[in-house]
């Protein structure tokens, strides 16, 4: 006859936080049922899981971490001072004394790249963020408000995309002038990010859409909350996934515009240490004798665009939850 005791079975759980794992452990009075053990695998980190799933992202992103290092770092890193003048040694060949040459004024053509990176990163960065911020936000109470609002504010925004980005940038710049702010430029960060703010409204808009449908939303109107207090509290902070990557995406486009308004004088000016500056006056006038002065900085700002670009698209793909399992 089989006793109580040997019907009985004891089931443990345990489950440790710190490690993702749940050992569940059953226990059977019979002497021939076995103990069994199921082990949940620890998830990865999810910067090495980007690594494993994106590795051209990732090399996108070590381009850009040395990018920005070299930035931060550019005194201790850079040989030369880049505004040191040496006639001496004007439009010197790459050696093992300049290992990039110099330019005509005999400055250190590498140094003058590594401070670059700083005008470079800077603006990129800083007009990237205000104009995808100030698009995040206008798509996001266009897409809450709907009607007339939605009507106007894309409408406002249709003009805005007619204009091509360096055109609309070469305006604000020629009009609002120059507006120096801890070193940057900040009517040129305006001036590139403004352009981005339209495409990132539409883009965030589509997102919001669906967002305001949901049951939640509708709660939150229920219970009284302001307008102010869903947009930014309920709605906005699902839309950050499309956000980043328009951020990321952005910055190269704003370094490549940095790039061009500074080659037709319009951005940084001399002295400072900028990518486009330095393809342009001396350089164009010394391409055959002196052609490191135009290679490198091309170069930089090829790698630095190609990074970014590799980078936005596969933090989107990273992102995307159908892509993404």
């Amino acid at each position: 006859m089989t006793t109580a005791a040997q019907k009985s079975r004891a089931v443990l759980f345990i489950i440790h936080h710190s490690s993702f794992r749940i050992d569940v452990i059953t226990t059977v009075s019979t002497a021939t049922s076995p103990s069994i053990t199921y082990k949940v695998p620890r998830r990865r980190h999810p910067l090495l899981q980007f690594v494993v799933q994106q590795p051209l992202g990732a090399a996108g992103l070590a381009v850009i971490v040395i990018m920005a290092v070299c930035a931060v770092f550019a005194p201790w890193v850079a040989p030369y001072d880049p505004l040191t003048v040496d006639y001496a040694m004007m439009l010197a060949a790459p050696s093992w004394e300049h290992w990039l040459g110099t330019d005509s004024f005999g400055r250190d053509v590498l140094s003058r790249i590594i401070y670059g990176a700083r005008t470079a990163l800077a603006v990129g960065f800083l007009a990237s963020f205000i104009g995808s911020t100030v698009g995040a936000i206008i798509g996001v109470v266009s897409a809450y408000f709907g009607g007339r609002i939605d009507l106007f504010i894309q409408r406002v925004l249709d003009v805005l995309l007619s204009f091509p980005i360096i055109v609309l940038a070469i305006t604000v710049v020629a009009v609002l002038g120059k507006n120096l702010v801890l070193g940057v430029d900040i009517n040129l960060v305006i001036a590139i990010g403004l352009p981005m703010m339209p495409k990132v409204a539409r883009v965030v808009r589509a997102s919001a859409l669906a967002i305001r449908e949901l049951p939640y939303i509708d709660a939150a109107r229920t219970a009284g909350f302001s307008d102010a207090r869903i947009i930014f509290r309920h709605m906005a902070p699902n839309v950050v996934a499309p956000y980043l990557i328009m951020v990321t995406a952005f910055v190269a486009q704003a370094i490549l515009a940095e790039a061009s308004l500074s080659f037709l004088g319009l951005g940084v000016t001399e002295p400072t240490a900028s990518w486009g500056l330095m393809l342009s006056g001396a350089a164009a006038d010394f391409y055959q004798q002196a052609p490191w002065m135009i290679v490198f900085p091309g170069i930089a700002i090829s790698m630095a665009v190609f990074a970014f670009n590799l980078f936005g698209d596969s933090l989107r793909d990273w992102l995307d939850p159908k892509i993404k399992l």
